[in-house]
């Protein structure tokens, strides 16, 4: 379900329980529950700010065992992977493009897909640091409207996001309950490089 390197992070109500990798942090949720904890419990993945719809039932050995044996999640739209190529993970979709696309295409060494993937490859090396601050502000974002959209200087908070300015955004947290504010900002950290040294 997970990949060695995600992160999840759980609350019981506004109070965290645990962040790290997946099997860490459901074990302290599951381990909440059994201590009777009746604060609505939350998962989050931390890359996208999502919650995570994962089924605590159960012993935590059973917990633990769905959560190695759950799928690994796809991208909205693709498919399980099939025959072709295996070790490359190639995975084949519509491509939608204009007639003078597809006849620049024909013309590159390699074909259409070797044209493709370097193009790709060349934007996310020019584009990587601008994704990376459009991906934490989307995660962010996400986890702030569920866990403080009613909180005081939320709007504020998101403007200030968005704009990338770290102190106005510290600001307008500073009086969110202590867990909610800490990772909010750590999920929002990665989105305030232009004002790093």
């Amino acid at each position: 379900m997970s990949s060695p390197s995600a992160r999840w992070t759980a609350f019981a109500g506004q109070r965290l329980l645990a962040s790290g990798p997946p099997a860490e942090v459901v074990t302290a949720a599951r381990h909440a529950l059994d201590a009777g904890d009746s604060e609505p419990l939350l998962l989050f993945d931390d890359a996208t700010g999502r919650p995570v719809d994962f089924h605590l039932r159960g012993s935590l050995k059973e917990v633990l065992a769905r959560l190695q044996s759950a799928p690994a999640p796809t991208e909205e739209g693709s498919e399980p992977r099939g025959p072709g190529r295996p070790k490359l993970g190639v995975v084949a979709r519509e491509v939608t493009l204009l007639p003078r696309h597809w006849e620049w295409l024909a013309t590159q060494p390699g074909g259409a897909s070797v044209a493709l993937r370097k193009l790709v490859e060349a934007a996310r090396a020019t584009h990587g640091d601008a994704d990376r601050v459009r991906q934490a502000q989307a995660a962010a974002d996400r986890f702030m409207t569920m866990m403080a959209g009613n909180a005081p200087g939320y709007e504020e908070a998101a403007r200030a996001l968005y704009a990338g300015d770290r102190t106005r955004f510290n600001k307008w947290t500073r009086a969110w309950p202590d867990d909610i504010r800490d990772c909010a900002r750590r999920l929002a950290a990665p989105a305030f490089v232009r004002d790093a040294p």
